[in-house]
């Protein structure tokens, strides 16, 4: 079973409403360093929250971008 996978839209949605950038590349099947690359220049492929130096994920559009925004 892929780590993909094991993320259902029900153990997303349990996350809440924001989730760490770690999790967030682990959901989408990036590694952590390069997801943290991505964030620096603006090209993370969901929106991010920039709290002061640490970045939070909405969980929504995670949902959206694995197809599981039903």
């Amino acid at each position: 079973m892929s780590t993909r996978s094991a993320w259902t839209p029900e153990r997303l949605r349990a996350l809440g409403p924001t989730t760490d950038l770690a999790t967030a590349a682990e959901i989408l099947g990036i590694s952590r360093s390069a997801a943290y690359k991505l964030a620096r220049r603006g090209a993370f492929p969901v929106p991010l929250l920039k709290v002061g130096a640490v970045y939070r994920v909405p969980t929504a559009p995670l949902l959206a971008a694995i197809h599981h925004d039903a």
